[in-house]
């Protein structure tokens, strides 16, 4: 059973208009199947092959003469120096229906699960001449087979979208925490210890080892698990480092491991001339909350739910899930996404940034309290228009806490 994927609509919309499309995401999110549902009639190749990889490495020209086009090719980032050689071929092909009046078609579909290498060297190498898009893991929309799209925390935009919205109480949405989003196991359901247990060896295996001692894998595995007990947490590499038994510089370079292959992403605090006392320290989020409750060990949904972590995993499921509808709409989280806390303790949990104007955001795992939006003015010493805020809870409804502020259900993201 195939699940249909809302950044289907921006892959179509740039096939038009671009020579190379290359798709980057953490492993088992499903680039690779979604592309070939999408363009069943392209030839197919994977750099997983080690006949094809040692060609491609070689002598990418005869590969390429090797293979027709369209093509995709998947597992790029094991031979990125064959972008070259794409960007030579997309060029050729350019000034040649420049001179017989032509425009120029898809060519090259890219695919490949690490996410910084892949990003920079497609942005240094094939700049303009292709379009650049991260995939996540399955969302709710996409889970529920809705129609998906970016969310905005828009009270009119918001409000225009009830009907479509099918509520669900926190045992509910625990359930779909602790099973998170990844394809082959939301639509199989195999054993969910062999399937995680293989996913982390797999990961660990082909990405990880290209980028630490492959003698300290071990280190990196007990890492990862320290790493999802901290979710939705400030980093103290410091704090970690000492967890894990390394230094803070190596505990720097794993975290940006794991951010570059997209297992994790940071959040930033907002900051400007104007805040002198915010605390400058990022947050880390799980991108897939089954991954993440798998490695700090939970055995069942409620059992989670009634845990200590409850509220750190239900802010981590509702960070990931605004953060797949913007990256589904083929943004970067960078330009939108932040939260805010300051050396008195006072926190918001996000702030949405659009059109120079703060859109701020508190995340409750319960229903959300009366003062729950008691921080927000703290946000006026930054000189931009506030807008209404939301308080994102388990509730069955959009309705107002006050003027400024209104309850949102979580389901109602990225409809």
């Amino acid at each position: 059973m195939y699940y249909h994927r809302q950044l289907e609509r921006k892959i179509l919309e740039i096939a038009k208009e671009f020579a190379c499309i290359t798709l980057y995401g953490a492993r088992q999110t499903g680039k690779s199947t979604m592309i070939r549902n999408l363009f069943p009639e392209y030839e197919y190749i994977t750099l997983d092959n080690s006949k094809e990889r040692i060609l491609a490495s070689d002598d990418p020209e005869l590969f390429l003469d090797a293979h027709s086009t369209p093509l995709i090719i998947d597992e790029i980032q094991k031979v990125l120096a064959l972008m070259e050689s794409i960007k030579i071929r997309i060029d050729q092909a350019k000034l040649r229906n420049i001179q017989e009046g032509h425009s120029t078609s898809l060519m090259y579909i890219l695919t490949g699960s690490n996410t910084h290498e892949i990003r920079e060297k497609a942005s240094e190498t094939l700049a303009g001449r292709t379009a650049i898009l991260e995939v996540s893991s399955l969302s709710e929309c996409e889970k529920n087979k809705k129609v998906g799209n970016e969310f905005l925390p828009v009270i009119d935009v918001l409000k225009k979208k009830q009907t479509d919205f099918l509520a669900k109480n926190r045992y509910e949405v625990f359930e779909e925490i602790y099973l998170g989003g990844m394809p082959e196991y939301w639509i199989m359901r195999p054993d969910r210890n062999m399937f995680f247990e293989s996913y982390i060896s797999t990961y660990l295996e082909k990405d990880v080892s290209r980028m630490i001692n492959i003698g300290r894998l071990d280190d990196f595995r007990r890492f990862m698990r320290i790493m999802a007990l901290r979710t939705s947490q400030q980093l103290d590499y410091t704090e970690i480092g000492n967890a894990v038994g390394i230094d803070a510089r190596t505990t720097k370079n794993w975290i940006s491991v794991l951010e570059s292959s997209g297992i994790i992403i940071i959040l930033q605090p907002y900051a400007n001339n104007l805040a002198k006392r915010i605390i400058k320290t990022p947050k880390l989020y799980f991108m897939d909350t089954g991954l993440c409750a798998f490695l700090s060990g939970w055995s069942d949904s409620k059992i989670l739910e009634a845990s200590p972590m409850a509220g750190a995993f239900f802010e981590t499921y509702v960070v990931s899930e605004i953060v797949k509808s913007i990256r589904n709409a083929g943004k970067r989280i960078e330009y939108s996404l932040y939260y805010y806390r300051d050396r008195d303790q006072r926190e918001v949990d996000l702030l949405y940034i659009m059109d120079q104007t703060i859109y701020p955001i508190e995340i409750k795992k319960g229903i959300g309290k009366d003062k729950a939006d008691k921080n927000f003015r703290i946000l006026e010493q930054y000189k931009m228009p506030i807008a209404t805020g939301l308080i994102i809870d388990t509730s069955d409804r959009l309705f107002p806490l006050n003027r400024n502020t209104y309850y949102c259900p979580v389901g109602m993201i990225g409809l």
